[in-house]
């Protein structure tokens, strides 16, 4: 997400960081450079020009320039501007009032409205609690409403019962007086799509709006279409009353343009984003999160969050015992590979840190991905119980016969061998130095993301015990993993 974009602007702002005096002529050179960059992302045109208008004015302002840190005023300005063209303030549902508190998910066909709308029912079930009913009111498209259904059962949330030949309106009243009766917090209404923006499309769902009067219309908008994603939004925000909208395959827009787009030009505020096709890959849209991994800052409030739902709190405070002994097995490492993968994998880790953008680049270039993760899972998982608990047992025949059942080579199992009694040691060092106590403190609330923020002198991160921190940095790669899998 935004990769090309931010790769662009972290380039402009090395140059401007590593300068120490700046003039207007430097600025505004750098500037030009931003508006390049943003026009590459697909962002609409007239956006740009008053994006870039406006942080230019304010970065060849006096106080910028005769300022002690001139470069980072104007990252600073550039961060800010946008954060206030992604909508400033993360925008809520209004699911509070009296229930049912009734959704309409609207757009054209393709756009994922049906995924998005069980994505945005789990979500409300697991994160606010809420006791969610998801009605398909998509009598169009083949079946769609046992799509619905299907998806409804993955999620754990109730969907309305199918009644053969019953037309959208008659469906949304139904749905609302079962909702009631039921004692339903939220309902949801998925909407039939059109392949264009059309009058009988307009119709259907100003009826429907008319018999369920819905506290949010959410337009679900394809994030891969650039700026015929802004287009459907601008015509959807002209004919019906939208609170928000949602982008979905955002994972996939390496550009960003459609939602750097999105709120100027429709003043619709975006409310999530779809991240990936897992039932929970919903993320709300927050402009400052966004705008701060846009500019290489990191999301570590994001990854504080991704951390809290993710950690399984009984390993957490199962291994801290067994650290506390000076204990540290192949199973502890497998937990711990486990974990990241939950979070996100390695570049999603990365890509949420501060300063860790050229780490992830090196990543990608030196083609360490979330694939070594599976790798070393499937090497743990070729070995013995025995030989997890005791590493020491590993001779070469053993070594061969964990190769030829994990798919690696003997090379790999003695990386991973050797990264763990470096690991290990750690561990010992760690309880030798008289570090419990801080480690105690990383595996209280939340899973303990002291750790994982602060770094802390050589004590790991929470929920990833097997990263030893280092000097503040807060996040290291596990000693000898930069050189696992290459041959």
């Amino acid at each position: 997400m935004f990769d090309s974009l931010s790769d662009r602007l972290s380039g402009v702002f090395d140059r401007l960081r590593g300068r120490g005096a700046l003039n207007e002529a430097d600025v505004r050179a750098a500037m030009r450079e931003v508006r390049i960059a943003l026009l590459e992302a697909d962002v609409a045109l007239p956006v740009v020009r008053e994006f870039v208008d406006k942080a230019t004015e304010q970065a060849v302002g006096q106080q910028v320039l005769k300022s002690i840190t001139p470069g980072q005023q104007v990252v600073k300005i550039v961060h800010d501007a946008l954060v206030e063209m992604l909508g400033s303030d993360a925008s809520e549902l209004h699911v509070d009032g009296t229930p049912p508190a009734v959704m309409m998910m609207v757009g054209l066909q393709g756009s994922g409205k049906t995924t998005t709308t069980a994505k945005l029912a789990k979500r409300l079930t697991d994160k606010n609690r809420k006791k969610v009913m998801m009605a398909s009111l998509d009598v169009a498209r083949p079946a769609a409403q046992e799509q619905l259904a299907v998806l409804g059962t993955q999620a754990g949330v109730a969907t309305l019962p199918i009644v053969a030949g019953q037309q959208p309106v008659d469906i949304a009243r139904r749905a609302l007086q079962s909702a009631k009766l039921q004692g339903f917090d939220v309902l949801l209404l998925d909407t039939a799509g059109r392949l264009h923006v059309d009058q009988a499309l307009m119709d259907e769902m100003q009826a429907v709006a008319a018999v369920s009067t819905p506290q949010e219309i959410l337009l679900v908008v394809d994030a891969l279409t650039g700026q015929d994603a802004v287009n459907v939004a601008k015509s959807f925000s002209e004919q019906v009353d939208l609170t928000g909208v949602v982008l979905t395959r955002m994972d996939g827009d390496a550009r960003g343009g459609a939602a750097l787009s999105m709120r100027a030009v429709t003043g619709k505020p975006i409310k999530f984003a779809g991240v990936g096709e897992g039932i929970d890959k919903l993320e709300a849209f927050h402009p400052d999160r966004v705008a701060g991994r846009i500019l290489g800052m990191g999301d570590v409030v994001s990854l504080v969050e991704r951390a809290g739902e993710t950690i399984q709190q009984e390993e957490a405070e199962a291994l801290a015992r067994k650290m506390a002994k000076g204990q540290f097995d192949l199973d502890d490492l497998r937990n711990q590979l486990r974990q990241m993968q939950r979070m996100g994998g390695l570049g999603a880790l990365a890509g949420m840190l501060p300063g860790m953008k050229k780490v992830q680049n090196a990543m990608d270039n030196g083609g360490m991905d979330n694939k070594v993760l599976v790798h070393m899972d499937a090497m743990i998982g070729s070995m013995t119980q025995r030989e997890r608990s005791k590493p020491e047992l590993m001779n070469a025949k053993r070594k061969i016969r964990v190769a030829k059942g994990s798919g690696t080579t003997v090379q790999d199992v003695n990386r991973l061998l050797k990264m763990h009694q470096e690991m290990a040691n750690a561990m010992k060092k760690i309880r030798k130095m008289g570090g419990l106590g801080k480690l105690g403190a990383m595996f209280g609330a939340g899973g303990g993301l002291g750790g994982m923020l602060g770094g802390g002198a050589g004590g790991p991160p929470a929920g990833l015990p097997g990263l030893p921190g280092s000097g503040g940095q807060g996040f290291n790669l596990p000693p000898g993993f930069n050189k696992f899998n290459k041959k």
